[in-house]
């Protein structure tokens, strides 16, 4: 299995976000994902406290949250990687995800393909194996 830090060391060079791409992606698995694997992430939520009350497994609720979570994440970054709301003909608008500077001065460069990529990013290196097992 290919690191992805060392994949986006080697793509660098090609003028491409992939710092900023590894960046976010990663973020989220660590955010949006992962953290519900901290201790008291479940008791911040009514029904998974009663769940637990009841006798559930925690972990099998803990992976039952990040499954979740990350289908949500995979579908938002879907749709910003579509740019624009596919099921709505005749609007002129849409979206885009890019790069910024450090001082927060957008580069230009898009951050595009995220979805393809998530599963790559888990920390833990199962590439999301976990949470569906």
């Amino acid at each position: 299995m290919t690191d992805p830090q060392d994949r986006v060391r080697s793509e660098i060079d090609e003028n491409q976000p992939q710092l900023a791409r590894f960046l976010l992606l990663r973020s989220l698995w660590r955010g949006a994902i992962d953290g519900w694997a901290d201790p008291e992430a479940l008791e911040q939520v009514a029904a998974a406290r009663r769940l637990l009350d009841a006798g559930a497994d925690r972990r099998d609720l803990e992976l039952l949250a990040r499954a979740v979570a990350y289908e949500a994440v995979f579908v938002t970054v879907d749709e910003l990687d579509c740019g624009t709301d596919v099921n709505v003909s005749g609007v002129d608008v849409g979206w885009a995800v890019v790069e910024s500077g450090e001082d927060g001065t957008p580069t230009g460069r898009r951050l595009s393909g995220l979805h393809e990529d998530l599963l790559t990013m888990d920390p833990s290196g199962r590439d999301g194996a976990d949470l569906w097992r």
